[in-house]
């Protein structure tokens, strides 16, 4: 890699630092090798961009070099989380999506991962559909070898993911078993090194149906896609028996991605007996992170998933 674009590939988390100085991550690993990465169409004419808007939300986009942010916390509990920000598949929030929710699992005594996936476009990517995908179990697969560095229990590594990035982290949950399928994984040894042991789903981008969220499709898939592709990544319609444990997390006042697709994805879960969990919220939009600037219930919920993690083992 040149002096260029090792700079350039430091660069969104040397703003992030600057962005907040409390939201420093102790390691950055890159998932793929530059000769390695699947489905990559190698131009590199197109540019990382980060921004700051008026907002203060952080957003990454034109993401050409995929890694893991790691946050280690002072007495780690044995459990790992990788977090995976929304963004509509367009932008990454990697800033209250992502290293904000970091630093609280490290307060907890979690280890926290935040995923920098690359996002669907035409120009960086084959299939352009599956590379967010690859990222991901890529992650879980990084993060489960890396167990004893870490000092993590392989058996208590989770998945997160905010809007988009929650239709990435439910993707992850249902379709890790065919990980085989995708470049870049034909010699796994076994596809339990990808398996998510349990989820956080924060108001997800679930279903195709309906209820979609029309833009995170439009981007996934493009603007013509075909039926089985749209069966493949509704998420509802993928669950099997090796779905895990999920805590679903939405605000029914969401105008940006209707409560529905929690509560299909909940119903599918039970109709397999499959441990999961639903906090519903009369308030909180969409977007709304932490919730600490919010009033009502929903501000509660990170001590609520607290409660959920410690009920069901994860923390022990």
């Amino acid at each position: 890699m040149s002096r260029y674009h090792r700079l350039f590939f430091f660069l969104p988390f040397i703003l992030i630092s600057l962005h907040s100085t409390m939201s420093r991550s102790q390691t950055v690993i890159s998932l793929w090798s530059a000769d390695q990465m699947p489905n990559d169409l190698k131009n590199r004419t197109i540019r990382e961009k980060i921004e700051v808007g008026n907002d203060s939300i952080l957003r990454i986009s034109n993401i050409v070099f995929p890694t893991l942010s790691a946050y280690l916390p002072t007495n780690p509990n044995g459990s790992a989380i990788m977090i995976c920000p929304g963004g509509g598949y367009g932008i990454e929030a990697s800033g209250h999506e992502g290293v904000d929710v970091a630093k609280w699992f490290n307060s907890i005594g979690v280890t926290a991962f935040v995923l920098k996936y690359r996002l669907p476009d035409d120009r960086l990517w084959s299939n352009k559909h599956e590379v967010g995908l690859q990222d991901a179990l890529q992650g879980i697969k990084l993060i489960r070898e890396g167990a004893d560095k870490y000092k993590i229990d392989p058996n208590r590594i989770g998945i997160m993911g905010f809007s988009a990035g929650g239709h990435l982290a439910a993707t992850v949950s249902t379709l890790w078993p065919k990980v085989k399928e995708l470049k870049g994984f034909e010699n796994l040894s076994s596809a339990d090194l990808c398996k998510p042991n349990f989820s956080i789903l924060m108001y997800p981008v679930i279903t195709s149906g309906p209820f979609k969220h029309s833009g995170s499709f439009q981007n996934l898939l493009g603007k013509t896609p075909s039926q089985e592709q749209l069966e493949r990544f509704s998420a509802e319609k993928q669950i099997s028996e090796q779905t895990p444990p999920t805590l679903l997390i939405h605000a029914t006042d969401d105008k940006g991605v209707p409560v529905e697709n929690s509560m299909m994805y909940y119903d599918a879960l039970r109709k397999l007996r499959i441990p999961t969990s639903m906090l519903l919220y009369e308030n909180g939009g969409h977007g709304f992170g932490l919730a600490k600037k919010l009033k009502g219930s929903v501000h509660s919920w990170p001590q609520s998933c607290h409660q959920w993690l410690i009920g069901m083992g994860y923390i022990q």
